[in-house]
């Protein structure tokens, strides 16, 4: 994936550094559901010119226990060229007692990577420190001098769950000339709200005690929650390539003439491999042959390096070294098509298993993922070209539905990706099980996924046998198999679809009561656990839609007949569907079972009769079947 510029809301203010900050001064509100409080988060940003933006950072955390130390973690990430200084680093104890302090020389340097970066040019300072008690306290400060004044952080309150705030400043100071804008996106839930004040040239923005935000089931990002100030300046330097962006159209002739331009370079190489490829038939099946050739010979490595770690490496790179990121992959695919004749668009997008989107009314550089586009015949065809596994034409979960930066010569067009239906994620069990009396059943089942379900069993790709089947067991923990072996596994990168075949016995599946044997009339399902929340504050997504389809084949002992069979269940919701339907002959069961579930944000009000469709829903799979001994 492309960098992401890791700029926290820290900031520097003198006032404080004489305060200790106890942690009895935390107000209870901010205590509860919090692993950690920010006591202060100040930010003074000074905008000197075209090519020079300073920071400076304060932030004091206080730790409440051991899952909120990562909250409060000491680092600096920077690059080559950035200006570092005053640092300061003093930790407290409960009562606000001084423990120790640390200066810049106690940081740790090496190359930030968290995406285990195979080259790149960014850095990391970093304090290692154990604390040895809870609660304490970190206040953190420092300044940085950067010549790229292309990203300037959003003022947000916090970014992750369980932590509460303060109080945070967030002041920009603007002496550049340039024209600086701004954008306040308000919380659609009051979850909090953000103050401003100042003239055009120095202005300060601010939240106060804001309580954390629980880590609650199916809550969706904070971003969606809570309220930011977004920043974009009007012309700007990034690595020396001075541009503007006073509009999308702006802002994308700069990025291909700057960004992309330079790197769009075919070889001798490059026209030989797609001539050999001998294209032929509608432009899907060109891009197909393309795409998948593409896949054979690349694999995914993150690279850091070029125009601030935006640039793609060039298409010679990669072709000669057979790796890249997804900037350097996508480039290469789009250099590989250029030589075809087939046009396409390098697009930069949000990936996320929350869907977000660029705001069409406000330009600035963004993005953390870069996909093609390709017009076609019938639909756009979109590749996703980090993986040597995945389908043709496929996007997952943390990509679909959503809007891209489609990058072009004359400008950007924003456009969406496409949204797959429940009907498209979808998984379909085929299952024949063979009821034994002593309790035990064999069976055999047949097994396909599609759409984001298809994204989920794709991890199997690349398992060894032995692996799959150890995969297979837990995932299917509920049937306490004896024995289960999975067979004639699939990734049909045709169709976006896994499919495989399961032998398997299980033990206990049934119980004795007198003469008979009870069992479950969906053996194989998942066991999620619902509990209403009469106090919930904050809406909850369904991130997917998706439908799932049973059909179980339930053959019955020779001396034994069949007893009680449960009616035929419908069930109807805004949020979806669920049917079981039961089909019985003198020996053979058939169980036909289907739920459908839609995605969607909704307000919290509803939570709770989500949870009532999905608690009856498990429970009519808990359904029994009754056989007698004749």
């Amino acid at each position: 994936m492309m960098k992401i510029l890791c700029i926290g809301a820290f900031s520097i203010a003198s006032i404080y550094y004489a305060q200790t900050f106890p942690a009895a001064a935390i107000p209870e509100n901010l205590k509860k559901n919090a692993d950690a409080v920010i006591r202060r988060d100040f930010t003074t940003v000074q905008i000197n010119k075209i090519d020079e933006i300073k920071y400076q950072y304060n932030t004091v955390t206080t730790v409440l226990n051991k899952d909120g130390v990562s909250k409060a973690a000491v680092y600096i990430p920077y690059e080559k060229g950035d200006n570092i200084s005053d640092v300061k680093i003093t930790i407290y104890d409960e009562s606000g007692k001084k423990v120790k302090s640390f200066s810049k020389s106690d940081l740790a340097d090496f190359a930030n990577n968290p995406q285990g970066a195979f080259y790149s040019d960014n850095r990391i300072l970093a304090l290692s420190f154990t604390p040895a008690q809870y609660p304490y306290t970190v206040d953190f400060s420092y300044q940085i001098t950067n010549k790229n004044t292309i990203f300037i952080p959003d003022f947000v309150p916090f970014t992750s769950t369980n932590v509460s705030l303060e109080e945070a400043q967030f002041k920009i100071i603007n002496t550049s000339g340039i024209n600086l804008k701004t954008k306040t996106y308000p919380s659609k839930y009051e979850y909090a709200s953000v103050t401003e004040s100042g003239g055009a040239l120095d202005k300060t923005y601010a939240y106060k005690n804001i309580p954390a935000i629980e880590d609650l089931q199916l809550l969706p990002q904070p971003v969606k929650i809570l309220p930011k100030v977004s920043f974009a300046l009007t012309q700007f330097n990034l690595e020396g390539k001075e541009g503007s962006i006073n509009n999308w159209s702006d802002f994308g002739s700069w990025y291909y003439k700057s960004i992309l331009q330079p790197v769009s370079l075919s070889t001798p190489a490059i026209k030989a491999e797609v001539a050999a490829l001998n294209l032929q038939g509608t432009t899907e099946e060109k891009v197909k042959k393309v795409y998948q050739y593409m896949q054979t010979k690349t694999r995914y490595i993150f690279v850091a390096l070029g125009i601030g770690g935006w640039q793609p490496m060039l298409p010679d790179e990669v072709q000669r070294k057979g790796y890249g990121d997804c900037k350097g992959l996508t480039n290469y695919m789009k250099t590989l098509l250029d030589e075809a004749g087939i046009p396409s668009y390098y697009c930069v997008i949000n990936s996320s298993p929350s869907q977000i989107s660029f705001d069409p009314e406000f330009p600035k550089m963004g993005g953390n993922h870069v996909i093609l586009m390709v017009p076609a015949e019938k639909a756009n065809i979109w590749l996703e070209n980090t993986s040597q596994q995945v389908a043709f034409n496929h996007l997952n979960y943390t990509t679909t539905d959503r809007n891209v930066l489609s990058i072009k010569q004359n400008g950007i067009d924003i456009i969406n990706t496409p949204v797959y239906s429940a009907e498209q994620n979808k998984e379909r069990q085929l299952l024949k099980v063979k009821v034994n009396e002593d309790n035990s059943i064999t069976g055999e089942g047949h097994f396909s996924y599609t759409g984001s379900q298809y994204d989920y069993s794709l991890g199997l790709t690349n398992l060894t046998a032995k692996e799959r089947n150890e995969a297979l067991k837990s995932q299917l923990d509920v049937l306490n198999c004896e024995k289960i072996e999975m067979k004639n596994f699939i990734n049909d990168r045709d169709q976006a679809q896994t499919v495989y075949d399961v032998d398997f016995k299980a033990n206990n599946f049934s119980k004795n009561t007198g003469n008979s044997l009870i069992f479950r009339a969906v053996p194989i399902y998942s066991n999620p656990i619902y509990k209403t929340n009469e106090n919930r504050k904050l809406p909850f997504e369904i991130g997917q839609s998706f439908e799932d389809e049973f059909e179980i084949n339930f053959t019955i002992p020779q001396n034994y007949k069949i007893d009680e069979v449960p009616d035929d269940v419908t069930v109807n919701s805004e949020f979806g569907s669920y049917t079981l339907h039961f089909i019985k002959n003198e020996k053979q069961i058939k169980v036909l079972r289907k739920i459908h579930v839609n995605k969607g944000l909704y307000p919290k009000e509803k939570y709770n009769d989500y949870v009532s469709f999905r608690k009856k829903t498990i429970n009519i799979d808990n359904s029994k079947i009754l056989i007698t001994k004749i």
